[in-house]
C-alpha cells in the first residue's frame, strides 16, 4: 500500500486514481500528524509525500515529516513531491534519506515509473546495508554476467547489486578509475534488464562540444541551424525503449547539465528546431571516473542532477585492489589475444603459458590503467613473444618497451611531419604514458578533457 500525504484534496484524488489504474493500493493523509498515525500499518510499502502542508513554502514541514518517518521506520521508502523551482528542497530530502523525488507539474508516466522503481528496489533487496556476498557460481546462475570477469569478494558484491537493480528502471551511477570496466558493467545491466531487447546507446559526453549538445542528444529538424540539411534523431530518441549510457558524465558543462536534468526529470524533450514535445521511455545509466561529490563542492556539477542520477551507485574497485583477479583476467585476455593475432589455434586454446613467477610479477604491478592497461600489456606480450611461455624476463622486456620510447622524444626534422601529425603523435604518446587515463593525458598536454576528446574523435584515436 502507498500512503499519499498532501494537504490538497485534488492532488490526493488525482494520485489515487493514477495509482489505482496502475494496480496499486493507496491510503491518504492531509497533514503530518495523520500520516504518522498510519505508519504502523503492516501493509504500508511506500510514502508519497508533499513538502509543504500550509501556506509556508520553505519545506520545513516536509523535511520534519520525512525525518520522523525515517526515525520510526528507517526501512520505509519515501518519494517526495516538490515544485520544479524548489528542487533544492528535494535535494535536502534525498540527503535525509528520501528514495526519489517528483516535481510538479508531474508526468503521470514518471510518477508510476518512480513508484514501481522504488518498490522494485525494495523487493530486490538492493537497499540492504550489508547483503551476504554470493559466490560467482551463484551469480552466474541468476544473471548473465558473461564477459564480466572477477571473483574478488568486493567485486562480487558489486555484481550482485548490479544484478538485483537490473530488473528495475532505477538510475545507476557507475564510478571507478579509468579502465576498470564501467562500460562493460553498464552493458551487463542492460543485458539482464527487461529492456534487453531494446537498444543500448553509449554516449561519450566528454566528446560532445557544448554548442552541439542539444543537436547530438535531442536531434534536430532540417533548417534548425546552418548545417542542418536534414532531420536527425538525437541519442535519446535512438535509445527510446532501451537503455542509454551517459559516459564521462562528470565532464558535462553546467549549461548542458540543466538541459539534461529536465529531460531526466520529465522524460520529455523537444527536438532542436521543433516545438513538439516528445516523450521518452528509457533507462539511464551514467559513468564517470570523477568524484562528483567533490565536483559539486567545487561548483562544477549540479547537486540536484547528481541525486537524479545516483539512485544506485556502483563503485568498481581498481585492479590493484583485487590482485587475485589478475590471474583469471590474464588467462582470459591471453586466450583472446592469441586467437585475434593468430598466435594460438583458431579457438585461442593455445595461448602462451604463464609461469607462476610471472603471475606473481603481474599481481605486484600497480596497473594505474587497470584492466584496460593489463589488456594492452598482455596483447603486446603475445605479439612480441619469442617463446611458448611468458616468464618474468619476458614481462619485464615488454614493460621496458612501454616505458622507454627514446625514438619518440625528439622533435621530428622540419618538413617531415605536419602540425596535425605532430599533435596526433603527442596525443597517442600521452595516452600510452598514462595507460589510457584521459584526465592525466589531458593535463599533461595542457588540454581540458573535452578538448582532448574532440581531438581523439578528429584523429580517430581509440583511448
Amino acid at each position: 500500500m502507498i500512503l499519499i500525504v498532501d494537504d490538497d484534496h485534488a492532488v490526493i484524488a488525482s494520485l489515487e486514481l493514477l495509482l489505482k489504474q496502475a494496480g496499486l493500493a493507496t491510503a491518504s493523509a492531509t497533514d503530518p500528524a495523520s500520516a504518522l498515525a498510519k505508519l504502523d500499518d503492516p501493509d504500508l510499502d511506500l510514502v508519497l509525500q508533499d513538502m509543504n502542508f500550509s501556506r509556508r513554502t520553505t519545506g520545513e514541514e516536509g523535511l520534519a515529516l520525512l525525518n520522523e518517518i525515517k526515525r520510526r521506520r528507517p526501512e520505509l521508502p519515501v518519494i517526495l513531491i516538490t515544485a520544479w523551482g524548489s528542487i533544492e528542497l528535494a535535494v535536502d530530502g534525498m540527503k535525509a534519506g528520501a528514495a526519489d523525488f517528483i516535481t510538479k507539474p508531474w508526468q503521470n508516466e514518471q510518477v508510476v515509473q518512480s513508484v514501481r522503481t522504488v518498490l522494485g528496489l525494495v523487493a530486490s533487496g538492493a537497499r540492504d546495508d550489508a547483503p551476504p556476498c554470493p559466490t560467482r557460481e551463484e551469480l552466474d546462475e541468476r544473471h548473465d554476467f558473461s564477459g564480466v570477469l572477477g571473483r574478488d569478494p568486493e567485486f562480487l558484491r558489486i555484481l550482485d547489486l548490479a544484478g538485483r537493480v537490473a530488473g528495475t528502471d532505477a538510475s545507476v551511477l557507475i564510478t571507478g578509475d579509468s579502465g576498470t570496466g564501467k562500460e562493460v558493467l553498464a552493458a551487463a545491466i542492460h543485458r539482464n534488464s527487461p529492456r534487453h531487447d531494446g537498444p543500448f546507446v553509449k554516449v561519450n559526453l566528454g566528446g560532445i562540444a557544448t554548442t552541439l549538445f542539444e543537436s547530438e542528444m535531442f536531434g534536430h529538424v532540417k533548417g534548425a541551424f546552418t548545417d542542418a540539411r536534414s532531420d536527425r534523431d538525437g541519442r535519446f530518441a535512438v535509445a527510446d525503449g532501451g537503455t542509454i549510457l551517459l559516459d564521462e558524465i562528470g565532464d558535462l558543462d553546467l549549461r548542458s547539465q540543466v538541459k539534461l536534468l529536465r529531460v531526466l526529470q520529465d522524460r520529455t524533450f523537444e527536438v532542436l528546431g521543433s516545438s513538439r514535445t516528445r516523450r521518452l521511455d528509457i533507462r539511464v545509466i551514467s559513468a564517470t571516473n570523477r568524484d562528483l561529490r567533490q565536483a559539486v563542492r567545487d561548483g562544477e556539477f549540479r547537486e540536484d542532477l547528481l541525486y537524479r542520477l545516483n539512485l544506485i551507485n556502483l563503485h568498481l574497485p581498481a585492479l590493484a585492489d583485487r590482485p587475485q583477479d589478475i590471474v583469471l583476467l590474464t588467462g582470459h585476455i591471453l586466450a583472446r589475444a592469441a586467437a585475434a593475432y593468430g598466435t594460438g589455434d583458431r579457438e585461442g586454446a593455445n595461448p602462451p603459458m604463464v609461469t607462476e613467477s610471472a603471475l606473481n610479477w603481474l599481481q605486484a604491478q600497480p596497473w594505474p590503467g587497470n584492466v584496460r592497461q593489463l589488456e594492452q600489456f598482455l596483447a603486446r606480450s603475445v605479439l612480441v613473444a619469442d617463446q611458448p611461455q611468458l616468464d618474468v624476463a619476458a614481462c619485464e622486456r615488454v614493460m621496458a618497451m612501454e616505458l622507454s620510447e627514446p625514438d619518440r622524444t625528439a622533435l621530428p626534422p622540419v618538413g617531415s611531419m605536419t602540425v596535425e601529425e605532430v599533435e596526433r603523435a603527442m596525443i597517442a604518446k600521452a595516452l600510452r604514458h598514462h595507460a589510457g587515463n584521459i584526465l592525466r593525458a589531458a593535463e599533461s598536454l595542457g588540454l581540458s578533457r573535452a578538448a582532448l576528446y574532440r581531438r581523439l574523435e578528429k584523429y580517430g584515436i581509440e583511448s
